[in-house]
């Protein structure tokens, strides 16, 4: 009796599990796509962040008896199955108190409690405390966290940094990755891999027990990058990973789904109609862009003006595959700790033959940059844009090639207020005329990496005097800026500006306290 009782406990466990993982579009077929297409909620994203009120069979059996009936409210009938989303809270600040009150009091703002596990939100329960972005992101995101702990770092939130990198642990134990967010429609795809970075920034505090802690962890995320690596042929790729011409292994951005994303369904739906791609083809390539976190940069573009000329998983991305370096360099160093020279060894092995690659395909002598390379046409890009610094932040980049982007930042991408993403005014969110905090960062701590001192204070003091400008202006730290001209706010993408906001507070705050830096200098 006991034996049946337990097995059926496991399996009511299963389905709710199951559940959980099933996204709005798989609960509510029918329902989801009228709601995305109509004009209830302006931002797609809304919906699928709603909470049923009841269960999801319960709320489908009604749909489908009522729609097409007399007086049938679509909106009404959502309003009152489902619970809004709330959003970030309110908060206003007094404007003379300074920045650094004004973002000691948004890590309040935007912490969020451990969740709650539930088999009807699309929320996926964490078990620690976090910090979310802000605005629309009600979730935490996985490269956005890094650069927030480099504030968090600031602040001397040592606990919180460990409890959103538990919650990451969690989540690779639980998935085998760290999703683009904590989210069931995000679970077919990752963002940047950081996960190495921020546990090195907390073993700066609290030692090399650290990555001893979390080698299993960072094992599984490579072997999720890496995945179909071994048999695969030269010239082919495979989730993740690409052969290169050598025989060399480097990786791309990846989404398992071929779909409309489910938070930008309508976009998706109405720019598939401006491809000539095959529909599963295009999705893949859009889902592969948000994967990076650039959604949308011409970057990804054949043509630098049409988004349906997207060709993300034929690019093999410079700033990825210097991630990766990084993390293969981080798990040589757990092996290094735990006296095991053999598999130090194989993962500085792997670690070196990957920069070689990086050194080979990426670096276009005939630019002097580091640009992506386009696996199908055997073709280096010719988009440049700011992940060229990503090889002076991980020391692969040579003197001379450090030098030469050096000229070239300061030459093309450094404007009134830091550097621009790409030399594109394409539209897009990550193109001209918008900067954005992360590649600010990763711009002045690679140049510094190699004596670069100058240049690097010099576009810390434009970023950081445009942010101090606009909070003193608005009251808020946004998302992104335009850095080319100042006097206006930033533009382009799918949704509004949002403020908060996460990564810009903890690239700030950072910053500030590297180079002395206070509110009154930004007047």
């Amino acid at each position: 009796m006991k034996k049946n009782l337990l097995v059926a406990a496991l399996m009511l466990f299963t389905l709710v599990v199951n559940a959980q993982q099933k996204t709005p579009r798989q609960l509510f077929p029918g329902l989801f796509e009228s709601v995305q297409s109509s004009d209830i909620f302006p931002d797609n994203k809304t919906f699928v962040d709603c909470t049923p009120k009841y269960a999801p069979a319960l709320i489908m059996k009604a749909y489908n008896e009522q729609l097409g009936k007399a007086g049938f409210d679509l909106k009404e009938f959502v309003l009152t199955n489902f619970t809004l989303p709330e959003g970030t809270p309110a908060f206003h600040t007094d404007i003379e108190d300074g920045i650094r009150k004004h973002i000691d009091t948004l890590w309040q703002v935007l912490k969020r409690k451990p969740d709650a596990a539930s088999r009807l939100s699309s929320l996926e329960a964490l078990p620690n405390p976090y910090i979310v972005p802000g605005g629309r992101f009600r979730e935490v995101y996985y490269w956005d966290s890094y650069f927030t702990m480099l504030g968090l770092q600031e602040s001397k939130q040592t606990k919180v940094i460990g409890n959103m990198i538990d919650n990451f642990a969690y989540l690779i134990d639980t998935y085998g990755f760290i999703p683009n967010g904590n989210r069931a429609y995000y679970l077919t795809r990752s963002q940047p891999p950081f996960f190495s970075l921020m546990v090195n920034l907390l073993a700066k505090s609290q030692g090399n027990a650290i990555l001893s802690k979390y080698q299993p962890q960072l094992i599984k995320e490579y072997n999720y990058w890496m995945l179909g690596a071994a048999g695969l042929a030269n010239n082919k790729a495979t989730h993740r990973v690409v052969r290169m011409a050598d025989g060399s292994l480097l990786n791309r951005y990846w989404d398992e789904s071929d779909e409309p994303r489910e938070e930008s369904y309508i976009k998706d739906v109405d720019a598939a109609i401006t491809t000539t791609q095959a529909l599963p083809v295009f999705y893949h390539n859009i889902r592969a862009a948000a994967a990076s976190g650039w959604d949308f940069s011409s970057r990804w573009f054949d043509d630098p003006n049409k988004l349906g000329t997207i060709k993300t998983t034929d690019l093999v991305p410079v700033d990825l595959n210097c991630l990766l370096y990084n993390l293969e360099l981080t798990i040589a160093h757990t092996y290094q700790i735990k006296g095991n020279q053999k598999l130090y060894a194989l993962y500085t092995g792997k670690a070196a033959t990957r920069k070689k690659a990086i050194l080979k395909y990426f670096w276009d002598e005939k630019t002097s940059w580091f640009n992506d390379y386009n696996w199908t046409t055997k073709q280096i890009a010719d988009v440049p844009t700011l992940a060229a610094v990503f090889p002076l932040e991980f020391k692969i980049a040579t003197p001379t090639q450090a030098q030469k982007i050096a000229d070239g930042l300061k030459q093309n991408f450094l404007k009134p207020g830091g550097l621009v993403t790409t030399l594109n005014f394409s539209g897009q969110q990550w193109d001209a005329p918008n900067g954005w905090a992360p590649l600010q960062y990763m711009a002045i701590d690679g140049l510094e990496n190699y004596g670069h001192n100058e240049l690097a204070k010099d576009i810390a003091t434009r970023w950081l005097q445009l942010n101090i400008r606009v909070f003193k202006k608005t009251g808020k730290l946004l998302e992104k800026y335009n850095v080319v001209d100042t006097s206006l706010t930033a533009g382009g993408g799918e949704y509004p500006l949002q403020d908060g906001f996460g990564w810009t507070n903890g690239v700030l705050l950072k910053l500030m306290n590297r180079y002395h830096y206070d509110d009154k200098q930004g007047e």
